[in-house]
């Protein structure tokens, strides 16, 4: 897989963008913002766990909804923290801003990372945290990766329709990068995900999704 690939979308009722490469929408038709903030910060126990230099990993960083949520949940404290996010297919600029326009309380403060994203940059601060995005299939870049973790985002397309983001050998790079008793979060609940991360060493719960979705899964690093 090519380091510089870039997204391929259609659009589904002019607002949600959706990969045309894996049939997969970048977020929640009702309410994608909702969402994350239900399956991620919640799941992981955020903003409540942070502390200065707290670390927030993402498998896919999209349209950057998550990481604009995980913003929008630190303006009052201002707590700084890391956030790093693995992306295989950069969306470019102006599907980002298009798509950020459905949610408003996002997009009023995307500014700083649409200002540098058109630019190619990949590492910016925007609000209290500091972000990098490394490009790359994942199966490559997050075993290099010489840092661990808090919190995990593991927000890839449909294990279905995107499986080579949901192996085994990729939860075990997860758990291999995340700090002792770090938690990650999804918003699947399929059977071999939850496996890959109980044989990694994480203590699995299945709990209630949001919306339609039944089930999600959290996990702990034993």
């Amino acid at each position: 897989m090519s380091e510089n690939q870039s997204a391929e979308l259609e659009w589904r009722d002019g607002m949600v963008p959706v990969s045309t490469r894996f049939d997969d929408p970048y977020f929640s038709i009702h309410d994608g913002l909702a969402e994350t903030r239900h399956v991620f910060l919640g799941g992981n126990d955020l903003p409540e766990r942070c502390v200065p230099g707290f670390h927030v990993a993402e498998l896919g960083f999209g349209t950057g909804l998550n990481m604009l949520a995980m913003v929008l949940a630190l303006r009052e404290s201002n707590i700084p923290i890391r956030y790093t996010s693995f992306e295989a297919y950069p969306m470019a600029v102006d599907d980002i801003a298009r798509a950020l326009d459905t949610f408003p309380e996002a997009r009023a403060v995307a500014d700083p990372l649409l200002a540098v994203w058109g630019a190619g940059i990949r590492f910016f601060t925007i609000g209290p945290l500091s972000v990098d995005v490394i490009e790359g299939d994942a199966r490559e870049t997050l075993p290099a990766w010489d840092r661990q973790a808090d919190a995990w985002f593991l927000d890839g397309f449909s294990p279905a329709k995107n499986p080579e983001l949901w192996s085994p050998d990729l939860m075990a790079q997860v758990a291999r990068h995340t700090a002792p008793g770090g938690t990650a979060a999804t918003y699947t609940a399929a059977g071999f995900v939850r496996r890959g991360l109980e044989d990694a060493g994480f203590d699995v719960t299945r709990v209630p999704g949001y919306g339609r979705k039944r089930h999600m899964t959290v996990a702990r690093l034993r």
